[in-house]
């Protein structure tokens, strides 16, 4: 721009002597040498590969140059006045009225599209950054930090290596799952980071699910948080399958026993005996499912993701007919599930019978606490104040279930006794959250097409 505005007020001269046009050419020449730092965002001319995009493009603009210039220069009866005057003449064939609409908006979308700055490439992790990873999450007390293991997430480490964010990129959505994995002192730096190449890309940056202790980082960095629902947590320590409150837990362990479900526990790296029956479970429910594998914040089913996870698995009459997946740490501080699929013709307490034994076994491991995981837009506020966000978070978990079983999924957790903490979208305001979480809908299921086909 610069190049071209002091070019443009070397030429006005010989022109005719444009002193008007040369001094807002110097004006606004000057104004571009002072503010040059704040144009940091490149473009895509020089950066674009010869993809099919880019000569669609390049071909777009050709051609609605030559359309235009055919349209200005025509010499027939009905064009006796400039193209502007003529886009506006009753009298002309609308046809070549449209014509000229339609070559305006397709030069200004292929110019658009020529200077968007191509966004770079996101290899995903190879082997050496996930064991890289791995040490991290370890030695973390959130074991959703595991679900970087799976392979299908961007990592960003903090310069020191010692803490990591996960995030993929949907359209123009640039989405962090969860909060950075590290020491909490190296968050910013990734939150800032992450940011600004979101920002040079022409991306917006959002950060999904996570948690309230960590908010003022984001708020820092300039954006918006969003109650997305609520995470049920289990305390270990005080749970038990005694007293009045736990009646319907422990008649249901014991009739689960009766039907003949036998409970296991296979450490990682355990489960190399049982792979196919696994692998038949998981089957057998994506196919009465009628979907396909998830992504991003879900684990997918393969056999290395697999392998590196604990295993609790449900037998019946000698065959596996439910198993789940866990994300443990080294810290003992908290578990969840992860993936947790079962037979059609499971018992009816197989769910209810793994869960609690799941959390049983826990607790002797001495593990502190038991994730759930989150219910959508559980816990919005219902004051007639609340903000428009939330009333209508709570307007499709109140009448929603035609869409997602919202309010049977918190009844299960509630069955267990959780403490609900809640979970934010971390993002830019106005239109963004919600074009955030479509993108993030998609990165989960695998694409647009599946969002809408399951």
């Amino acid at each position: 721009g610069l190049v071209l505005a002091l070019a443009s007020l070397v030429l006005c001269l010989p022109k005719g002597i444009a002193v008007s046009e040369a001094v807002l050419l110097g004006l606004l020449a000057l104004s571009l040498a002072l503010s040059h730092r704040h144009f940091n965002r490149r473009a895509a001319l020089l950066s674009l590969a010869f993809s099919r995009g880019w000569l669609a493009a390049v071909l777009a603009v050709v051609a609605a140059v030559a359309a235009l210039l055919v349209f200005v220069y025509q010499d027939t009866a009905y064009v006796d006045m400039v193209w502007w005057r003529f886009e506006f003449d009753g009298y002309a064939p609308r046809s070549l009225r449209a014509m000229v609409a339609v070559a305006l908006l397709t030069l200004c979308v292929a110019l658009a599209h020529l200077l968007h700055r191509a966004p770079p490439a996101l290899p995903r992790p190879d082997a050496a950054e996930l064991a890289r990873a791995q040490a991290v999450v370890m030695a973390q007390d959130s074991a959703g930090a595991g679900l970087a293991l799976m392979g299908d997430k961007c990592l960003m480490f903090s310069e020191s290596g010692r803490a990591f964010l996960m995030f993929s990129r949907k359209g123009r959505s640039w989405v962090a799952l969860y909060d950075p994995v590290g020491p909490r002192e190296e968050w910013p730096e990734l939150v800032w980071r992450f940011v600004e190449l979101a920002g040079e890309s022409g991306g917006r940056a959002a950060f999904y699910q996570v948690r309230p202790q960590a908010l003022p980082v984001y708020l820092d960095a300039g954006l918006r948080v969003y109650k997305l629902g609520e995470c049920a947590t289990v305390e270990l320590a005080g749970f038990s399958l005694e007293g009045k409150r736990r009646a319907n837990l422990r008649h249901g362990v014991a009739r689960a026993q009766r039907d003949g479900l036998v409970f296991e526990w296979l450490p990682a790296g355990g489960a190399e005996a049982e792979f196919d029956a696994l692998q038949a479970v998981s089957d057998d429910w994506l196919g009465r499912q009628d979907t396909a594998e998830k992504a991003f914040s879900l684990g997918a089913f393969s056999r290395e993701y697999v392998m590196r996870q604990p295993v609790a698995l449900v037998r019946h009459e000698g065959r596996v007919v439910a198993f789940a997946t866990m994300l443990v740490t080294d810290q003992s501080a908290e578990a969840a599930v992860d993936l947790m699929r079962q037979r059609g013709d499971a018992p009816k307490t197989t769910m209810d019978f793994l869960f609690t034994q799941i959390i049983l076994q826990l607790r002797a491991q001495g593990v502190a606490r038991f994730n759930l995981g989150m219910v959508p837009l559980s816990g919005m506020a219902s004051h007639r104040l609340a903000p428009r966000w939330q009333r209508l978070g709570r307007l499709l978990f109140n009448h929603g279930e035609n869409f997602y079983n919202f309010q049977g999924l918190r009844s299960f957790k509630e069955k267990f006794d959780p403490v609900w903490e809640p979970r934010y979208l971390a993002a830019p305001g106005g239109l963004s959250p919600l074009l955030v979480l479509s993108d993030t809908a998609a990165l989960i299921a695998g694409g647009w097409r599946r969002v809408i086909t399951k």
